[in-house]
């Protein structure tokens, strides 16, 4: 599902570069930095996007985020890859937001009122199935009909790029809960994703 990574080889290298020249840039020179910002933004708005289920948001937390960045930038010590290192930052802003504006706390996935609660799914009728154009907005459609529990740590995993231990670490729970929720995920996502390519070929045979 990660279709906004750049973290290539040489995509790697050219941040690697690009991050040296921000760092010696002289201040007021932001060409190297813009030139990051460029090659990262779309993913991070996007994920921004997914994690929170806030699009309304999404550009605003993104510009957040780079505004950190930058911040921190001469502090980077290029341990991780730049991507690696802003999706830290990502997902940090993005989980501090999702605590503040919806008290959420990752509580067990069987546990009352979680796989039902109102304010954790979005239902996704069978017009809004009909109305999409493409996988990307299937997938996302899809994402946002999940419960946080379940979404947040399946974001991490699978588009982030982080192991077991990294999201359970991200998300304060432990690591055999991590995994069981990441296998739910993934199986309620492929099942729903199944349902909705269905209903959208009945929807073009009408």
């Amino acid at each position: 599902m990660n279709r906004y990574s750049n973290d290539g080889s040489a995509s790697v290298e050219v941040d690697g570069e690009l991050v040296q020249q921000a760092q010696k840039a002289p201040e007021g020179d932001l060409r190297a930095f813009e030139t990051l910002v460029f090659r990262h933004q779309r993913w991070v708005i996007a994920n921004c996007r997914y994690i929170t289920r806030d699009p309304n948001n999404a550009e605003d937390l993104a510009q957040e985020i780079l505004v950190k960045a930058f911040f921190g930038l001469r502090s980077f010590e290029g341990k991780a890859t730049f991507g690696h290192w802003l999706k830290r930052i990502k997902i940090h802003h993005c989980l501090n937001h999702l605590k503040k504006h919806s008290g959420q706390s990752y509580v067990g996935i069987d546990e009352d009122g979680v796989s039902g609660s109102d304010q954790l799914k979005v239902q996704i009728t069978a017009e809004q199935l009909a109305e999409q154009l493409s996988d990307r907005l299937v997938i996302g459609a899809i994402l946002d009909s999940m419960s946080n529990s379940l979404r947040v740590p399946l974001i991490l995993c699978d588009m982030d790029g982080l192991s077991y231990e990294e999201v359970a670490q991200s998300l304060g729970i432990g690591l055999s809960a991590t995994k069981m929720r990441i296998k739910r995920a993934r199986e309620e996502f492929r099942e729903r994703y199944e349902q909705v390519q269905e209903t959208g070929l009945k929807a073009i045979g009408k």
